[in-house]
């Protein structure tokens, strides 16, 4: 093969893969899935804000079980590596301040979670979640790490365009909204945006490194490799939340499980994209998440990784419009000659309809202009037309007088 056919071969699939990262990441997607992800997780931020409620003074302040001083030595490098991880709850200790801060903290998670002014309130909601968890170092758990990935991508999207109080502030004073610049940044139209399908990814990719690095971690254990840890699991009293101990008699059951979850949690991050493979790898994940909400007394540890395992979920299930609509598509990123996957092509096709109609409107356009042109010609013919008939009518009619004889 000779050197140029090499080069031209290496540009095409390099303009390929650009293409194909382009659409990956910018094609305008719906909101309607980060919705429904922001009713979920402002609801989980609100009820963590409100149990941490009923022992405030336990968890802030100088007399918590680990007090404000000793917080600050755990992230400044008294006991070890210093951090990034600060926290001006650090240095409140009045009791007054702190419930003061606590109920503008529910306040601002609740209209989160209701999709109230979810431009202020999205990124709002997501700082005072660092800033206590900065401060809880040591009483935390998974859901709190999942939830304040969430609420941080999340305040990057429009995610409050619809199943929200927005949407009807926006119906509501959709003439200010149009004169206004900030109302409509306030009140974002429910549409297709690029911002959308940015956070959309970001939460996709996000989650995939959360269940690689979990399967890995567990790989390295024994348990997961002689088939016994879905046992051990179910048989720890400490989170028994059902009876699940009957499993023990069925060793090839609980064993297969075992090494089915630890399959799955390694090959999330490969197996959820393909449209094949997708809707068996989020089915498991809901058995898998359902199972330890039910069993093993982690509810909304189970339901919010339910709900963040439904961001690869297709926007178009949860829209009320025509089908004739476009819809954003997932696209995987190729660098085959031809892509094989239904999104691309699904969305190759979208854009050529798209060039299609825009080019058939234009065509359109002129071809009324040409008829204007062609109907302004005939009225110029029929009034001249019209003023030369009347004038043959006069000769006419001076022709029909009678002659007068002298």
């Amino acid at each position: 093969m000779s050197g140029p056919s090499v080069i031209g071969l290496f540009k095409a699939w390099l303009l390929q893969f650009v293409a194909a990262w382009d659409r990956f990441w910018f094609t305008p997607r719906y909101s309607q899935v980060l919705a429904v992800l922001r009713i979920v997780t402002g609801g989980m931020l609100f009820y963590s804000h409100l149990v941490l409620a009923m022992q405030l003074s336990d968890f802030l302040g100088d007399h918590a079980w680990i007090n404000n001083t000793t917080i600050a030595q755990l992230h400044d490098g008294a006991f070890g590596p210093s951090d990034m991880g600060r926290s001006y709850l650090w240095h409140l200790s009045n009791p007054l301040l702190l419930w003061l801060h606590h109920a503008a903290t529910l306040t601002i998670t609740a209209a989160f979670a209701i999709g109230f002014m979810t431009r202020v309130t999205a990124p709002a909601a997501w700082f005072l979640q660092i800033m206590y968890i900065h401060r809880l170092t040591g009483s935390l758990f998974g859901l709190d790490q999942i939830v304040t990935y969430t609420a941080m991508y999340l305040m990057l999207t429009p995610s409050g365009s619809c199943f929200s109080v927005d949407a009807w502030l926006r119906e509501r004073f959709s003439e200010r909204r149009q004169s206004s610049r900030k109302f409509a940044w306030l009140l974002p139209e429910n549409r297709p945006s690029v911002a959308a399908n940015v956070g959309t990814r970001l939460l996709q990719l996000h989650l995939c490194v959360i269940y690689l690095f979990g399967g890995l971690a567990k790989a390295r254990g024994e348990l997961w490799w002689d088939g016994t840890a879905i046992w051990f699991a179910v048989a720890n009293y400490e989170y028994q939340s059902m009876n699940m101990t009957w499993i023990g008699s069925y060793p090839r059951v609980f064993s297969a499980l075992t090494h089915l979850t630890l399959f799955w949690e390694v090959f999330y991050c490969a197996l959820v994209w393909p449209r094949l493979s997708r809707p068996v790898v989020i089915a498991i994940a809901i058995l898998v998440h359902g199972g330890i909400a039910t069993s093993l007394g982690m509810a909304t540890f189970g339901l919010m990784m339910i709900a963040a395992n439904c961001i690869f979920v297709e926007p178009k299930w949860l829209l009320l419009r025509p089908a004739s609509e476009p819809s954003s598509t997932d696209v995987e990123i190729s660098t085959d000659e031809e892509p094989h996957t239904d999104s691309v092509v699904d969305d190759t096709d979208l854009r050529r309809r798209e060039e299609k109609l825009a080019e058939d409107k234009e065509k359109l356009k002129q071809r009324v202009e040409t008829l204007k042109k062609r109907e302004r010609k005939v009225r110029r013919a029929a009034k001249k037309l019209r003023e030369q008939g009347a004038g043959d009518q006069q000769e006419l009619s001076e022709l029909d007088e009678p002659l007068e004889l002298d």
